[in-house]
């Protein structure tokens, strides 16, 4: 059982309501389909639980939602809020637009209040210095205060912050600047896209590399968050929904992205991740996620197979000892 949160590694919190999992403050769960997800309350993502260890709590949390007063339903969606401070969120058989809303909602609003309150800081903190440097130095004393403060800018806009770890074992590191010259283009092969990533944009040893497969994943994964600092509102959430909507699923919109990519130019050159409209860059960011949950589910349904496999082999043994020797066919034991 896992108390950390896999995306942002920070506490997913503990509860004392469901005594089969113990793990987080919000848990979503879908009943039908044997489902549950600790949502970490620091980035708002959404971790699913293995699947050895949700069938109880599955059970359990129903049975405390059915139990709580202070809920609010929907058709498809519902949240209660526990007594004791858990929230659940019961997903019954949601249209993807409200499904949407709420896993995605929190997440994205969240990311555009704190940049809202970061760049207030940063404004309020820039005028009060140069206002101080003002009354202490005079108008150059101002002056140097200001362009001290665009230097403390431009320093945190090329410092390779953004980190990634391709299959090669190698750290890759990239500045906000570096994000920016991402791009992402069609391949000749199986794979979904190749994307261009650009390390360390000053260090003029460190040239422009592609990855393809998992390893362009990683980049993705990596630079998205940055290029969608801003987040969304929920009119902008519903926007990027549609766009994964039109193409049916989150993985045939991975499939069609690249294919796209001639619309989004920079400097001449097609696929770039910054000139594409928000709501695109958004259901990218939306889409990754649904492909890492649907591979999960991948590997459960393939766990599950072969468990059923083995019980099957069991059961036909135990068949078999209940028959006199005559009556089994010997070819079967071969």
């Amino acid at each position: 059982m896992y108390t950390t949160c896999m995306f942002c590694q920070r506490s997913l919190g503990a509860n004392e309501v469901v005594e089969t999992f113990p793990v987080g403050r919000r848990l979503a769960f879908d009943a039908a389909r044997g489902r549950l997800w600790v949502v970490c309350r620091s980035c708002e993502r959404w971790n699913l639980t293995p699947l050895e260890e949700r069938w109880e709590a599955v059970e359990a949390c129903e049975k405390l939602f059915r139990e709580t007063r202070t809920r609010m339903s929907s058709e498809n969606v519902g949240l209660a809020r526990h007594p004791e401070g858990l929230e659940l969120v019961r997903i019954g058989k949601p249209l993807r637009a409200e499904f949407a809303a709420w896993r995605y909602g929190d997440q994205f609003g969240r990311r555009r209040r704190q940049s809202i309150v970061r760049w207030s800081v940063t404004g309020v903190g820039l005028a009060g210095g140069v206002a101080v440097a003002g009354v202490a130095g005079g108008a150059v004393g101002a002056l140097l205060a200001f362009e001290g403060a665009n230097w403390v800018s431009l320093l945190n806009y090329v410092r390779p912050s953004i980190r990634f770890r391709p299959e090669d074992g190698l750290l890759r590191r990239m500045s906000r600047s570096g994000v920016r010259e991402t791009r992402i283009r069609p391949t000749d092969d199986d794979t979904l896209f190749r994307v261009q990533a650009l390390p360390q944009r000053f260090d003029i040893t460190k040239a422009a590399e592609w990855f393809e497969g998992e390893d362009a994943l990683r980049v993705l994964r990596a630079a998205l968050p940055t290029l969608n600092a801003l987040g969304g509102k929920a009119r902008m959430v519903e926007a990027a929904v549609s766009e994964i909507s039109e193409r049916g699923h989150a993985h045939a919109f991975l499939q069609q992205i690249a294919v796209r990519s001639e619309d989004y130019l920079r400097q001449g050159a097609p696929g770039s991740l910054v000139r594409m409209p928000d709501p695109v860059r958004l259901a990218l960011e939306m889409s990754l996620h649904e492909e890492d949950e649907r591979r999960a589910l991948e590997g459960e349904l393939w766990r599950l197979e072969r468990a059923w496999r083995e019980a099957e082999e069991i059961a036909a043994i135990a068949d078999r000892l209940l028959l006199p020797d005559a009556a089994i066919d010997k070819s079967d034991l071969c």
